[in-house]
């Protein structure tokens, strides 16, 4: 770039002077510009964080006492339940598979069932850490 090739701010357009690497006018130019950037990643985020809070509070109503209920697909598909979205697993030792949105899992049976569980290691230890 030429000393005479006028610079512009890469959020409003305005000209620059100053140092000549400058890419923004102010500090509120250059902010809105990254958040501008990280929007997308934030919706991703956000919109993932949505489903994972809502297949939690599903599967707490389904089981308000936290113990162990079988119920079935249906009920947790009316509930609006997501099955692609959960934040971990567990595998036993006879390879069943356990989800869990945080402390709340499910287990897939035979037949349409669901065997739903709460990870009471996972609600000590965030007691524990608050």
């Amino acid at each position: 770039m030429s000393e005479t090739e006028e610079r512009h701010c890469e959020e409003c357009g305005t000209v620059l002077h100053g140092r000549a690497d400058q890419r923004f006018c102010s500090d509120q130019c250059r902010t809105s510009h990254h958040n501008r950037q990280r929007t997308d990643a934030t919706n991703l985020v956000r919109r993932i964080n949505r489903i994972l809070l809502k297949n939690r509070r599903i599967l707490e109503k389904l089981n308000p006492e936290g113990r162990v209920v079988k119920v079935t697909e249906e009920a947790l598909r009316r509930q609006g339940f997501d099955f692609k979205h959960f934040t971990s697993t567990y595998v036993t030792r006879k390879n069943d598979t356990y989800y869990y949105c945080y402390d709340q899992g499910y287990l897939q049976q035979e037949g349409g069932m669901f065997v739903l569980v709460v990870n009471r290691d996972y609600k000590q230890a965030t007691a524990d850490a608050g």
